[in-house]
């Protein structure tokens, strides 16, 4: 922490609901190619999106396989002001000589075409970015421990708890599936995690 806010060279972020939009493009493959189309946003209140959305477990995995494999017509878009921010930070770090300059943690079991994603969104080589698939949300805290990370950008509550009894400092974006009760700090949007950044 610098002046009470966060080090560039020590924050690093997940990708899903926190960079990328992904419980959006969840709902536009449900409505474009299983034909499910009541659901909103606001729904997705919990991860269990069998529970939550009351679709068959089959068709949520079927679903997930398609936006983990590229597999869907529907575009990923970023949150709204992520590749602005990462943009920013990025560029503080390649000036001050951090490889990598910008750090992604993420549960996937895989990064398919996820990492040329982030590359399409932000300016940057790609030996500036790193992208670590951990399989699971657990996995989080060992990769961040290594990488000398104190504070990560998070939209699951579960994983900010284990991160926290680790030693590292969890920024929670806030999101329908994330609103129980807490002890951390939140942001709403990426102007709010900005602002808790020193730059």
């Amino acid at each position: 922490m610098t002046n009470n806010k966060i080090d560039t060279a020590s924050i690093a972020f997940d990708i899903d609901g926190v960079f990328a939009d992904t419980m959006t493009l969840f709902l536009d493959i449900a409505r474009d190619e299983y034909d499910l189309k009541n659901f909103q946003y606001s729904d997705i209140t919990s991860y269990s999106l069998e529970e939550c959305l009351k679709i068959d477990r089959e068709v949520v995995e079927s679903i997930i396989t398609k936006l983990l494999d590229g597999n869907h017509t529907s575009p990923l878009k970023p949150i709204e002001g992520s590749p602005e921010v990462l943009t920013r930070l990025g560029r503080k770090q390649i000036e001050q000589g951090h490889i990598p300059a910008v750090l992604f943690v993420t549960a996937r079991p895989y990064l398919g075409p996820i990492y040329d994603w982030i590359l399409n969104f932000l300016p940057f080589d790609s030996s500036y970015i790193e992208v670590v698939a951990t399989g699971s949300y657990e996995g989080k805290t060992d990769v961040l421990l290594e990488k000398g990370i104190s504070h990560f950008v998070e939209d699951k509550l579960e994983t900010c708890f284990l991160l926290k009894e680790a030693g590292i400092t969890p920024v929670l974006f806030k999101q329908p599936w994330n609103r129980q009760n807490h002890p951390f700090a939140e942001v709403s949007n990426w102007k709010e995690l900005e602002s808790l950044i020193a730059f």
